[in-house]
């Protein structure tokens, strides 16, 4: 397992997540995404860690909080030492009832910063991000909390998490002025089925030097290529629970060259999907999760898979997104200008 630095930081993570939003769920939509207890969680935290991975990513909101006790749990049954792992959670959703159990403000963040150290039984978060854009809360609140965990030690940096383009550069220029803790990453939705993020935020991210960390490489499953052909199959992600949403017209003719290229390899759909987001230069890790432990060792082999120019070219002429203004526009004039 490669190791990437986490934006401009001095931290190295694994090119792979394990991401533990399968554990905990009972009912409703947590447990439709899963209902892993701590045996099969402490079977996967193990299976990672001896893949090489070394991070782990969670949320407070993750079934109500049993997401982080359950991580928290099994690196403590593991026994893994608390200098070999950086840990990952987040924060914004609503936590209860009432205006103030949710959102980016000063009162919230720092008091549910504290819940999650409490859950996960550690006395610092490594990575601590905004789970969403808080319209009611000014960005400089939720900037000046953050920083003060990391001043108190509580947290070691801060990350967002599907922000737009235009609010995480309002957000770095407001730590550069303020002299905040900078952000050192974004986590958002970017696949080979969904590469909306390479309007706007891939250069943002690039130019402002901010990891990307990817969320749901697979697209909810659909580039396993298991939903071929119009399949719904019983019990699946994608069937039980349609998000991210997915423009299956566009997608079908990508999982056919998807998979023509995994035949190639010798190599799984998935694995192809992960190893063609490794290969993009904003990235820093890829999140994936499972519910069983075969599943996460098929995924963890996509970082072993080496993709060559024409199997990119290939991906990528597939996936492409349509033009639209102004990168016609610019694209014109940069001709223009050779």
């Amino acid at each position: 397992m490669r190791l990437r630095k986490l934006g401009s930081s001095g931290l190295f993570v694994s090119e792979l997540c394990f991401g533990a939003m399968t554990f905990g769920g009972t009912d409703g939509l947590w447990g439709q995404v899963g209902k892993l207890g701590q045996e099969d969680a402490d079977a996967l935290v193990g299976a990672a860690l001896d893949a090489g991975v070394n991070l782990f990513d969670t949320a407070n909101v993750y079934a109500h909080g049993r997401s982080e006790e359950i991580l928290g749990r099994s690196l403590k049954n593991i026994g893994v030492a608390r200098d070999d792992v950086i840990v990952a959670t987040k924060v914004a959703s609503s936590m209860g009832e009432g205006p103030n159990r949710g959102g980016a403000s000063r009162r919230h963040i720092l008091s549910e910063c504290h819940a999650s150290l409490r859950r996960l039984a550690l006395d610092h978060i490594d990575l601590y991000q905004v789970h969403a854009f808080d319209p009611a809360t000014p960005i400089e609140e939720t900037l000046e909390a953050l920083d003060t965990l990391v001043r108190a030690g509580d947290v070691r940096y801060i990350g967002l998490s599907n922000w737009a383009a235009w609010q995480i550069m309002k957000a770095i220029g407001i730590t550069g002025a303020r002299n905040l803790a900078p952000i050192t990453s974004l986590q958002a939705y970017y696949t080979l089925v969904g590469r909306d993020a390479e309007r706007e935020i891939v250069p943002l991210l690039t130019a402002e030097q901010v990891g990307m960390m990817v969320w749901s490489p697979l697209a909810g499953g659909y580039l396993s290529g298991k939903y071929a052909d119009g399949g719904n199959l019983e019990g699946a992600r994608q069937t039980e629970l349609d998000f991210p949403p997915i423009d299956r017209v566009r997608g079908a003719p990508l999982v056919g060259v998807l998979k023509q290229v995994a035949v190639k390899h010798g190599r799984r759909a998935a694995q192809i999907a992960i190893a063609w987001l490794l290969k993009q230069p904003v990235v820093s890790t890829v999140i994936i999760g499972a519910k069983r432990v075969e599943q996460l060792h098929e995924n963890l082999q996509a970082a072993e898979v080496e993709l060559d120019p024409d199997d990119m070219r290939r991906l990528g002429a597939a996936s492409r997104l349509p033009i639209e203004y102004p990168g016609w526009l610019l694209n014109r004039t940069a001709e223009q200008d050779m």
